[in-house]
């Protein structure tokens, strides 16, 4: 007897459908799964046999063989354990019902007919409405996030024995969702940069950076507060729009990331990974490719501390993301792209004491050893990163003196406004909605300068030997800080700002 249900999977980070085909036929007892079916995948025979039988169902003595189509798409994860079981029940005669033509059911098996949480949901779920099937049932655990999806019957399941209960009619047996639709979005409330006082030049910087999507390093010795003004950047960002937060959800939820119960990310992410990372640990990749730190942080910040403690070849494949706002990851049979558009923030010390240039503490480090220091990070690294600020040590007494700063929510007032002008400007052009993201053609349709303006530009180039890639980020900083002052025209007091946000070119010629 033959019987099919409906299931799905993730490929990246989209969902497709998969049609689960279960044949039950006369024949030496065998269990059987064809159709690219990966371990995880083919594992799942024993433990569906095992939840059958603590059930309270029968597995047949047949010939049984589960095709997973289109089987030339590569099968993997454990969430084809329960369409597995309700198509072994169907085909053997224990189960008829309508119910399983119109549904899609997903979820992990546990040997006692529990149903474990699985990866994916949100976008199996945009998969499962733009198919046309009104019916999705997950575990329990991934209910709220799959109900963020409008026009979807959305249910979750405990039990093995609560599916197969629904499907025969009881409409009470499976649970529904405490909520429909998008929570609001929130952002960081933990932390707020009224908590930073002094550092007036370097929250300065941050609000340049945040108001154009630019990259940032902070240079300065240890405790001046780097990481402190890095943590605040995601409060200054505007809040997550619902396809931004879709998005990044849709990247947490293949990853495995997201907390218990969460159904979407609402506050845009802040990735800070230990220096001992690899490069498939920050880009992604792995024999069954994940996403990696630089899409986690898509849609919100990725910050390294310690920037030059990185290993080069691992600082080296930043190179891509940052450029194309995505990472392609190839493998023999397969080729996944991940979205990857982030807000890079990194500290550094100007040297391997921490204390070169500083006024308070002298510095231990010959030239020789600051120049191997800085050389860690290369120059094509370097022109990719738009602002790069000195943060000098705060003394004790400005620190006790010294007001509260002016809180996050007003700062992020003036980065929206700035964005908002941003999106006007760009308006019809499809991934450009800052300044930072500009192509050439841009750059020179938006960033035109005057005579005085393209003067100091050029004494700059000639004096810190930019290169053209770092030539387009000064204008680009440029474009930024007179939208942050509401102007349409580039002055030249704007293009001295930008080109003040150069501290480690300085650096790199004093040394």
């Amino acid at each position: 007897m033959l019987a099919r249900v409906w299931a799905a999977s993730v490929r990246g980070i989209d969902g497709y459908l998969v049609a689960v085909e279960v044949d039950v036929a006369l024949g030496l007892p065998s269990f059987a799964t064809v159709g690219l079916a990966q371990a995880a995948v083919k594992e799942g025979k024993d433990r569906v046999v095992a939840a059958l039988q603590n059930s309270g169902f029968q597995v047949p003595p047949r010939r049984i063989t589960i095709n997973l189509a289109p089987a030339d798409v590569r099968k993997e994860g454990s969430a084809f354990d329960l369409p597995i079981a309700l198509g072994v029940l169907a085909g053997s005669g224990q189960l008829a019902s309508d119910r399983l033509a119109r549904a899609v059911l997903l979820g992990e098996l546990g040997l006692d007919g529990r149903v474990r949480p699985i990866r994916g949901a949100l976008p199996i779920a945009l998969a499962v409405r733009e198919a046309g099937l009104p019916l999705l049932v997950v575990p329990r655990a991934n209910l709220e996030e799959a109900a963020v999806v409008d026009g979807l019957d959305v249910r979750g399941v405990d039990h093995l024995s609560q599916v197969v209960a629904f499907l025969r009619g009881d409409d009470e047996a499976l649970v529904q969702p405490t909520r429909r639709g998008a929570p609001a979005t929130l952002g960081h409330d933990d932390v707020d940069f009224a908590d930073v006082k002094g550092q007036e030049h370097a929250k300065r910087a941050l609000e340049v950076a945040a108001a154009g999507g630019h990259n940032i390093l902070l240079i300065g010795p240890p405790g001046s507060g780097k990481t402190m003004l890095a943590r605040r950047l995601p409060t200054i960002l505007p809040p997550l729009t619902l396809e931004e937060a879709l998005e990044t959800t849709k990247i947490h939820s293949v990853a495995g990331a997201l907390a218990p119960g969460q159904a979407l990310v609402t506050a845009r992410p802040f990735r800070a990974p230990h220096h001992t990372i690899s490069d498939a640990g920050l880009i992604g990749g792995g024999a069954t490719p994940r996403p990696g730190e630089v899409s986690l942080a898509h849609n919100g910040v990725l910050f390294l501390d310690e920037l030059p403690e990185f290993r080069r070849h691992v600082l080296e494949v930043l190179r891509q993301p940052l450029e194309d706002g995505e990472v392609t990851i190839a493998r023999a049979a397969t080729s996944l792209t991940y979205p990857a558009r982030f807000m890079l923030a990194a500290a550094a010390n100007p040297c391997p004491c921490g204390y070169h240039g500083d006024t308070q503490r002298p510095c231990t480090c010959t030239p020789v050893m600051v120049r191997r220091y800085l050389g860690r990070l290369s120059g094509p690294l370097l022109d990719r990163i738009d602002v790069h600020i000195e943060v000098p040590a705060v003394g004790v007494l400005d620190l006790l003196r010294a007001p509260p700063g002016e809180p996050s929510s007003a700062i992020r007032a003036r980065v929206q406004n700035a964005r908002e002008r941003q999106q006007r400007r760009f308006a019809g052009r499809p991934r450009l909605y800052a300044n930072a993201h500009m192509r050439p053609r841009e750059v020179r349709e938006f960033c035109a300068l005057d005579e005085a303006g393209e003067q100091l530009l050029r004494a700059a180039i000639n004096r810190l030997g930019l290169s053209a890639r770092a030539y387009h980020r000064v204008l680009k900083l440029a474009r930024t800080i007179a939208d942050l002052a509401g102007e349409e025209r580039i002055r030249p007091a704007h293009v001295a700002e930008a080109i003040q946000y150069r501290s480690l070119d300085r650096l790199r010629l004093a040394a």
